[in-house]
């Protein structure tokens, strides 16, 4: 294997680095005017630039290294997490976007208000925070630092926590930068440019992986795709499983919930909604990027399984390499570092949409509800320490990225106990008329704090064990190297898919109890802020451009997608 990238490469990797940095800055110099430039880009953003910026926000190095990896470790079937997000982002774009568009609301909790009260505001906002913090940038920081890792150390059995540490720290100091000097606007932008050049490398890497599966066929006297099916294990290749942690229930029942909280209710992925120019860019900037969300089974899940056929003995004792070992291996200098520093980049924009959306809820719905009469420079300001500050615990809850035994399971497991109650209360606080500002404080507070519970019983710190991942010689398991890979069931021996439903099922069950043990909200709050016909945009014409259609054209093309990968 190739021992470390050539000069080419790591110039490459510096000067596009230091190269996005400086578009950052560059391209909101005048955003600190005001609170709403700073943290809305003055509601100025299009369809196009909301949908790059909603994909390049989700899809950042823990995606493309999380994802190479599951699809080594477990196949196709994580693959699932894409597609059925298409499904949330056309309820983001149907239902829930105009209700942001039209209340004209800098943040979530702000809507969440309106809807039900100030309690379930600072709830939601403290939740946000943690979610930030705990979700967006702990998990995503350290894979960057996978890749740096194996970059410096190739084919190494384990880890160096010291490269870890030391990238994390680089890779922070420029995202505070820009996003601290830019804003929304700023994050956005680089999103823009790192989803292009991300679809770019994601390509550059399948096509590479195809071209050297055809040669092993070759040598092996197999087609193709016989040869890939032999090499593989059973149902690797597909993204329908009858049990385990993805099975086709617990993704039907499981991923709703996930889904929901992350796509339609979360302030760093919503935040790029609330700033658009126009209601319709609000809609039509979410489905196109559920468009985009078609891609990355077969871009960077794939991969994956082409790297257990060519590389499973390399890859085998630490799975997360599985993308950085399909890059030394498969592309040519300069190519190579192009394709790295974009999974830097990207890593960048990622948390910098964190950075961005966390100073959003700390200055917004805490400290200028606490402070009414402050200055609208003055929050900028507040925005921008908090920032810093932010960055700085989530480098601390970074280290810990190793104790998971996957960067993709590790991230779904900490969403499937925060998820539940949001999305309980944002869901059926809009389709339901009869909820309650009573049942949203008490379904947001316990569902929280059972969240919690969950969480802390399966943490490896706690239990030694998660699950819903396929794993073999990863450094918290030890005693697997050398067997068979198996589903980790410890702690409660539930997979985080289901335990998202159930958790929801609770939390459902507490948000109907109260409603109906309380008084009916008021019918004006009612008619503003709960789901009706008219809410879809009933009164625009029916043409090739209309949400209703572009949505229905989605639809079809994932039902698609499954009968052809079923």
């Amino acid at each position: 294997m190739t021992s470390a990238l050539g000069t080419l490469d790591w110039f490459i990797i510096g000067a596009y680095l230091v190269g996005i940095t400086v578009v950052g800055i560059l391209s909101a110099r005048r955003s600190t005017r005001s609170s709403e430039s700073y943290f809305l880009a003055a509601r100025s953003l299009r369809w196009p630039t909301i949908g790059l910026a909603l994909f390049a926000t989700n899809i950042s190095t823990v995606h493309l290294i999380g994802l190479a990896s599951s699809g080594f470790s477990t196949g196709m079937v994580v693959g699932n997490f894409e597609w059925l997000a298409a499904l949330c982002l056309v309820l983001l774009g149907l239902v829930f976007a105009p209700f942001y568009f039209r209340s004209r609301v800098a943040t979530l909790p702000e809507f969440l208000e309106n809807r039900f009260s100030a309690g379930s505001r600072t709830m939601l906002a403290v939740m946000g925070v943690f979610g930030a913090l705990f979700v967006h940038f702990g998990v995503s920081l350290y894979s960057g630092g996978v890749v740096v890792d194996e970059l410096l150390h190739p084919g190494s059995a384990g880890v160096d926590r010291g490269s870890i540490i030391a990238s994390i720290l680089i890779v922070s100091t420029l995202t505070v930068l820009y996003t601290v000097l830019g804003g929304l606007k700023a994050v956005v932008v680089t999103e823009s440019i790192q989803t292009v050049l991300l679809l770019l490398g994601a390509l550059a890497v399948t096509v590479a992986g195809v071209l050297a599966l055809g040669d092993s066929a070759t040598a092996a006297n197999q087609g193709l795709v016989e040869h890939l099916q032999t090499r593989t294990r059973p149902d690797q290749l597909s993204m329908v499983q009858p049990s385990g942690g993805y099975a086709w229930y617990a993704m039907l029942l499981g991923y709703p919930v996930l889904g929901i909280w992350y796509w339609c209710s979360d302030q760093t992925i919503v935040q790029r909604v609330l700033g658009a120019k126009t209601e319709r860019d609000a809609q039509i900037g979410p489905l196109f990027a559920g468009l985009l969300k078609v891609l990355p089974p077969l871009l960077m899940v794939l991969p994956g399984v082409f790297a257990y056929v060519l590389f499973e003995d390399r890859i085998a004792a630490n799975p997360d390499s599985t993308l950085v070992v399909l890059i030394l291996e498969l592309l040519p200098p300069g190519v190579r570092g192009i394709v790295l520093a974009g999974l830097l980049a990207a890593l960048m924009s990622t948390v910098a949409g964190a950075l961005n959306s966390t100073s959003t809820l700390v200055s917004i719905d805490i400290v200028k509800r606490l402070r009414p009469g402050i200055a609208d420079q003055g929050l900028v300001r507040i925005g921008q320490v908090t920032t810093i500050v932010v960055m700085l615990l989530a480098i601390a809850w970074s280290t810990q990225g190793d104790r998971f035994g996957g960067i993709f399971a590790g991230i779904n497991q900490m969403i499937s106990v925060l998820a539940p109650p949001i999305s309980t209360v944002f869901l059926l606080g809009v389709l339901w008329k009869r909820g309650t500002a009573a049942a949203s404080l008490f379904t947001l507070v316990i569902g929280f704090a059972l969240g919690i519970a969950v969480f802390l019983v399966d943490f490896p710190a706690v239990s030694g064990a998660v699950f819903g991942e396929y794993t073999t010689a990863t450094a918290p398991y030890p005693h697997l190297v050398g067997q068979p890979m198996q589903l980790i069931t410890h702690g409660l021996g539930i997979g985080f898919m289901l335990q998202a439903w159930w958790l929801f099922v609770v939390c459902s069950s507490i948000f109907v109890v109260v409603s109906l043990l309380t008084q009916a909200p008021d019918a004006d709050i009612v008619d503003k802020f709960c789901f009706s016909r008219s809410t879809v945009t009933e009164h625009q014409k029916w043409s090739i451009s209309d949400p209703k259609f572009l949505s229905i054209a989605l639809l079809v093309a994932i039902t698609v997608l499954y009968v052809v990968f079923s």
